[in-house]
């Protein structure tokens, strides 16, 4: 009775919470951590401070890339693939960028924040793995013609 009951509430929760919704509300979580760190690197609109030329050098200095072509990656993508997210376009190729943007911050930079990287990680993958749901510009897209077909293939 008491796992009949549970099952039954299961199913009118999936019910009231679609995946449509799930994605979206991931999508701009992470977008907004992404998005909100990046204006923290420029003025004005998208001009990148000594201050964050600096970080690179010393906190976020990495081992193979050189701190300037580091600050200006790192500054585009915390701009470039939030906004996507949001938009739902390109989703799973934008959440695969942060993944990866992750994944360096965690080896190279902070990898004593694991639990915090570790919830990103935890949004990320299910818009790798499903996309932008059903309310994103891929889903648009995906019911159009060519414009469809190569979303289908990124995003």
């Amino acid at each position: 009775m008491l796992v009949q009951v549970y099952d039954l509430a299961g199913r009118r929760l999936a019910a009231l919470l679609p995946d449509a919704l799930l994605l979206l509300v991931g999508r701009l979580a992470i977008a907004s951590i992404f998005f909100l760190s990046g204006r923290t690197k420029v003025e004005g609109v998208l001009t990148i401070t000594d201050s964050t030329y600096e970080l690179f050098r010393t906190e976020y200095a990495l081992p193979l890339l050189p701190p300037d072509i580091a600050a200006v990656m790192g500054t585009a993508a915390e701009h470039v693939f939030p906004i996507l997210l949001v938009l739902g376009l390109g989703t799973r190729f934008s959440a695969l960028a942060l993944l990866m943007m992750t994944a360096v911050i965690e080896i190279f930079v902070y990898p004593d924040a694991w639990p915090t990287h570790l919830g990103w990680v935890a949004i990320l993958l299910p818009l790798i793995a499903r996309g932008g749901g059903g309310w994103s510009m891929d889903a648009l897209l995906r019911k159009g013609s060519l414009a469809g077909q190569v979303c289908r293939m990124v995003g």
